[in-house]
């Protein structure tokens, strides 16, 4: 895909120093990158749907007996073409005993592929087995035919576009999950901060709940002590006034019994 040239900045440093610094909190690039990396895999799939689309309206119609064989073919070569790739990649890394391994996988897969191939024949009339049967890659959205050789198949499953796509939609998986537990991370740390100020609000309602009962209970204690203040005044006075009154009651008592010897006194000097 001709996509030009990339705008952004690709440097191994400042890779190294966002590293370091998500370490120590949550910049959220991941999650552009994921948005960035969606939209080619969302249009990818797109053309995917069109082209299937367009081989349902243009393709003969078969029996779904004849397309699952057919299918199986298709699976075949996609096999084939992707153990063929893995071969050359291999090769040129220079592990030739590797190589030759997976080579030998290929023959036994050919193998199937030939059983598998006969029994699709067997199941078509001659003049629609030679039309092609054309299959999407569910991958990169390139057309796969049913009878296309081992190179052409190599080709595909080991070039750029094709092998583009599989690291795109492997990042692509991996980012989901990264931003996943990171969003799960910060909803935990957003929940346990909510948790924190409930607890500080309740602890701050419970001390003034207490401080206001320490302050009724003064206010009724300075009530009481006031109370009672004022009771023993009270008595006090009126002990006072008792005695005031006794006092007088007692001096008025004691006049009138001198007036009265006075008076007796004064009688019996006059008649004697």
């Amino acid at each position: 895909m001709d996509l030009g040239e990339c705008t952004k900045i690709h440097d191994l440093a400042l890779r190294a120093d966002y590293e370091i610094a998500s370490k120590e909190r949550d910049l959220f690039f991941e999650l552009d990158a994921m948005d960035h990396l969606e939209s080619f895999i969302a249009e990818c799939d797109r053309r995917t749907e069109l082209a299937k689309k367009r081989l349902a309206e243009t393709q003969e119609e078969i029996s779904a007996e004849v397309s699952a064989k057919a299918e199986k073919v298709h699976e075949l070569n996609e096999e084939i073409g992707k153990l063929l790739a893995k071969a050359e990649q291999l090769g040129a890394e220079g592990n030739v005993d590797e190589s030759q391994k997976i080579l030998m996988e290929v023959e036994k897969v050919r193998s199937k592929k030939k059983e598998a191939e006969e029994e699709y024949r067997n199941s078509m009339p001659a003049s629609s087995f030679q039309q092609q049967k054309l299959r999407v890659c569910e991958v990169c959205s390139a057309y796969l035919g049913l009878h296309d050789n081992d190179r052409r198949l190599a080709d595909h499953f080991g070039g750029k576009l094709h092998l583009g796509f599989i690291q795109i939609r492997e990042k692509l998986d991996q980012l989901r999950k990264t931003v996943a537990e990171k969003q799960e991370k910060r909803n935990q740390d957003r929940l346990r901060r909510r948790e924190e100020r409930e607890r500080e609000e309740r602890l701050g309602r419970r001390s003034g709940s207490r401080t206001r009962d320490r302050r009724r209970s003064r206010s009724r204690d300075r009530r009481r002590r006031r109370s009672r203040s004022t009771s023993r005044e009270r008595r006090k006075f009126s002990r006072s006034r008792s005695r005031d009154r006794y006092r007088r009651h007692r001096s008025r008592s004691r006049s009138h019994s001198r007036g009265h010897r006075r008076a007796s006194r004064d009688r019996s000097t006059k008649y004697k």
